[in-house]
């Protein structure tokens, strides 16, 4: 594994040297921006607004905080010097707390936890212990010159770390906000039991390989076309979904379809595109919930 931090968990009495390595990194096509006219890539230049769009160099600029309307503060190197949290190597455990009390949408970023030399037997320690328990160890990171709450977690029979946001930046109002306009809406008890029917026929367990990154195949197999030369046909405009009128009828029809695939050996259609926007939007968070089940269901 490919380190990008060394340091030691503080374990109450106990350090356990350990390595970080990144966990998970976008495979998708990159692209430059060119001219135009040569196909080449272009350079950014900097410009000031206040002196006719006149060229900066970057041994021109300060940092500046916008405390209003065109107003900022000048910080210095210096000065941010002043306040920089302190370059330490280790990895204080605050409290343990149960995985399921963390909300996904806290995570940022995962890496994974490898032992150092001579490390094996404490950090096998804490991993069967976290497992045996069902906790997760919370504590305080220094990386990249920012302090992060992290927490320490099973993945199968590693360590991950998850680097989590702090309260600040989760933007709970919006959860408010949902929640408000949806909290009077009542639904009737056949449609919920036809819905629940509908979640049982279509569950399965998860398989991170049972899902294909089509944009990305799509678009690999465009560059292919054009590099060859071949003519790109222009995608029609894809047709909107209108809200179902008869929410019943459409619940006992997508049943009914599902039980139609299951006959034939096929999975279901109805689940294919939901299932990948699923995945999309919580390959972190969900696959790492139902990890955590698992996990907790073994101990």
């Amino acid at each position: 594994m490919r380190s990008i931090w060394k340091g030691t968990i503080s374990f109450g009495l106990v350090n356990i040297p350990i390595a970080l390595g990144v966990a998970t990194q976008r495979s998708d096509p990159k692209f430059r921006t060119l001219d135009a006219e040569s196909s080449q890539p272009i350079r950014q230049q900097m410009v000031s607004s206040a002196r006719d769009d006149a060229v900066v160099e970057r041994t021109e600029t300060v940092k500046g905080y916008e405390v209003g309307k065109g107003q900022f503060v000048v910080i210095t190197d210096e000065e941010l010097d002043s306040v920089a949290v302190e370059r330490r190597r280790t990895i204080d455990i605050i409290s343990f707390i149960d995985l399921e009390e963390v909300d996904p949408v806290y995570y940022d970023r995962t890496y994974y936890v490898a032992p150092q030399e001579a490390a094996n037997k404490p950090y096998t320690l804490l991993l069967e212990a976290l497992k045996e328990t069902g906790k997760a160890a919370v504590g305080k990171l220094v990386l990249s010159s920012k302090e992060h709450l992290a927490l320490l977690r099973p993945s199968g029979d590693a360590l991950a770390i998850e680097l989590l946001f702090y309260p600040e930046d989760v933007r709970l109002s919006t959860q408010k906000e949902i929640e408000d306009i949806v909290h009077d809406t009542k639904v009737a008890k056949p449609e919920l039991e036809m819905a629940k029917q509908l979640v049982d026929s279509l569950s399965r367990p998860f398989d991170p390989n049972d899902f294909e990154n089509e944009h990305k195949r799509d678009l690999m197999a465009l560059i292919e076309k054009k590099l060859a030369g071949e003519e790109i046909q222009v995608a029609p405009e894809p047709e909107e979904r209108e809200p179902v009128p008869d929410l019943m009828a459409a619940l006992q029809a997508s049943l009914e379809q599902t039980k139609d695939e299951k006959r034939k050996g096929g999975a279901p259609k109805s689940s294919a595109k939901p299932a990948k926007k699923k995945s999309a939007a919580g390959n972190g968070a969900g696959a790492k919930k139902k990890s955590r089940a698992r996990a907790k269901s073994k101990a």
